[in-house]
């Protein structure tokens, strides 16, 4: 081989090196990366596209109300004792029973007063006769009028004294001062009792007072004939009732007023003492268009919500009224059947793409 062909060859294979060493940097179309370039711009679109619940807005009846807690008390409530001291000779009741007005329930040993009652009453129909014999004598000028008002005055002082007589019998008795359900006995028979001595408890529960304090920013709206509702510990029932009274003053140290409502209680139902949470209600609007409070935003001193419309979120400017704790009235900007977004306000922007999960 000649010089020329060897240099030839040299110099063709120096330039396949060159070539090939500038084409292995160009850039090449890799199908992995594409594919990978594909899915990003994909998700990236998704990550646009926000996921919303929504309400179809509609009117309705919007309450304003508050909850305070208070008890159930009886309408009426005393601590049985008798008025005088003696003996227990009996018992006539029935603990828990129901008992009515007058009923006896217990008794102390009266023998003494019975003998004295008798003694006197005894004694009546003798100076009847007395006062008729000197009545008719002085009709015929035969005693004086001193000797027949001595007698008179006799006898009335004998009627006196059975009266006196009986109301100490009276007091020897216990009876009920009113309908209700008596409690526990305290005593048996036997027993010395005195007017301090606890008998038993009597309560009337038919109907049940509700006893509870409002706050002083509420004492305007509650007023006698003020109709209220209440709940007790294991039962889901609402049940009703009526302001009757309440305190002459506020309570200085709790900066609350006292009042009290009747519950019927049919059937006595519900026991005294219990623990109740009552529900007032301060106004009553009607064909309201109320939303949730978490589907308004707060803008440079506006409000606005968000309704969906296409597929696209649209921000509405809205005049707000009464407020309660989950819900808000709107007087202006919304109509019924408008589709108002309730979930990701905060991330909702002008003609942001969303998508309804759910709509209520």
């Amino acid at each position: 081989m000649n010089k020329k062909v060897k240099w030839g060859l040299i110099a063709f294979i120096a330039c396949g090196l060159v070539v090939w060493g500038v084409y292995s940097q160009l850039p090449k179309l890799n199908s992995e990366l594409a594919q990978a370039d594909k899915v990003e711009s994909g998700d990236k679109a998704k990550k646009n596209i926000l996921n919303v619940n929504a309400l179809k807005v509609r009117t309705g009846v919007l309450t304003d109300e508050f909850t305070v807690s208070g008890n159930l008390l009886p309408d009426e409530e005393v601590d049985l004792s008798f008025e005088t001291s003696g003996q227990v000779v009996e018992i006539g009741f029935k603990e828990g029973s129901h008992v009515t007005k007058g009923q006896l329930l217990a008794k102390v040993n009266d023998r003494q007063l019975q003998a004295e009652l008798k003694r006197l009453q005894a004694q009546l129909k003798l100076a009847n006769d007395r006062v008729y014999r000197q009545r008719t004598l002085l009709q015929h000028d035969a005693v004086s009028q001193e000797a027949y008002e001595q007698v008179r005055t006799e006898l009335e002082t004998l009627k006196a004294e059975i009266d006196i007589v009986k109301a100490q019998i009276e007091l020897t008795e216990l009876r009920a001062p009113f309908d209700g359900v008596i409690g526990l006995r305290q005593i048996s028979v036997g027993a010395y009792a005195s007017p301090t001595t606890i008998v038993s408890k009597l309560t009337r529960i038919i109907p049940l007072k509700v006893e509870f304090s409002v706050p002083e920013r509420y004492v305007n709206e509650v007023n006698p004939g003020t109709a209220l509702t209440f709940t007790i510990d294991g039962s889901l029932q609402n049940f009703p009732a009526k302001v009757y009274a309440k305190e002459s003053a506020i309570d200085e140290n709790t900066h609350t007023l006292k009042v009290r409502a009747l519950y019927e209680n049919p059937n006595g139902r519900l026991t005294p003492g219990r623990y109740a949470s009552i529900n007032l209600k301060k106004q009553e609007i009607q064909d309201a268009i109320a939303i949730p409070a978490e589907a308004i935003v707060p803008e440079m001193g506006k409000d606005k919500v968000f309704l969906y419309k296409s597929g696209k979120a649209q921000p509405v400017e809205v005049t707000v009224g009464l407020r309660t704790e989950e819900r808000v009235q709107v007087l202006k900007g919304l109509q019924v059947g408008d589709t108002l977004i309730t979930s990701g306000t905060l991330q909702l922007r002008t003609d942001l793409p969303v998508v309804l999960d759910r709509v209520d």
